[in-house]
């Protein structure tokens, strides 16, 4: 049995963490399906991506419905509200077996390829095969390429204070924050009428922020980005327009 796991990611109660990976270990064990982590959501963020939960199978694990990519707020929001909804923690476990199969039905391209070098496994040849042929891989995560065609796809509900530090929200969630709910980092800064906010600036630079609520105040080189902390996904597209627009200096 395998259990994927991210490296960069935040887990505050890892007692919790272990008792869900053995009992999901153990159900993959003795059921050919694929499981994955959701984590019960405390804001309707746009940074993950949602699993919506059918069906219990046996204790807090259940039959996944639906996979949705990254929601804009409003969307996200409603899923929160539903109740129906985890985030995708990207924590996946499964059988040797049944991760295989599921190769060889959604992604048989990948798994032909690898194939080719069976014989090379375990043995010091190893890992110039996999360095030759990994480039000829189709370019496709393991969400879109597998987990949303198949359909033995679990999802065991958890929460054991987990985030994944790659969104702003979660960052400004990890960080101290002052009784407003504001979090500075590297920098200092003075809220006058402002709640909800995270800035982020160069070291010895003092900001002062009024009249702002729920907001990214960053700062990086020659740039600096206020956004709406909400839409932080929209970032990647501010990326590349200002790459149209001003070419690689800002970026």
């Amino acid at each position: 049995n395998i259990v994927v796991a991210p490296s960069d990611h935040l887990i505050l109660n890892v007692g919790r963490f272990v008792d869900d990976i053995k009992k999901g270990l153990s159900f993959v064990e003795k059921n050919p399906v694929l499981l994955t982590l959701g984590i019960q959501p405390s804001r309707p963020e746009t940074g993950y991506g949602y699993i919506q939960s059918g069906e219990e199978q046996e204790d807090g694990i259940h039959k996944v419905k639906a996979f949705t990519e990254k929601p804009d707020y409003h969307l996200a929001k409603k899923f929160v509200d539903s109740g129906e909804f985890v985030w995708n923690s990207g924590i996946f476990l499964w059988n040797v077996n049944s991760i295989i199969d599921a190769f060889r039905k959604h992604l048989p391209d990948i798994i032909r390829k690898f194939n080719e070098g069976k014989t090379l496994f375990n043995t010091p040849a190893e890992k110039q095969f996999i360095d030759k042929s990994f480039p000829f891989c189709r370019n496709i995560s393991i969400d879109f390429g597998i987990l949303e065609k198949a359909d033995n796809v679990y999802v065991n509900i958890s929460d054991f204070g987990w985030s994944d530090l790659g969104t702003w929200g979660a960052l400004h969630d990890i960080s101290d924050r002052d009784e407003n709910n504001n979090a500075h980092l590297n920098c200092k800064a003075l809220f006058v009428e402002s709640s909800d906010n995270i800035v982020a600036m160069s070291d010895g630079k003092l900001a002062v922020i009024q009249g702002l609520e729920d907001y990214i105040v960053a700062e990086s080189g020659n740039v600096l980005m206020i956004c709406k902390k909400r839409e932080e996904q929209r970032i990647k597209h501010f990326v590349t327009d200002v790459k149209l627009r001003y070419g690689d200096e800002y970026v």
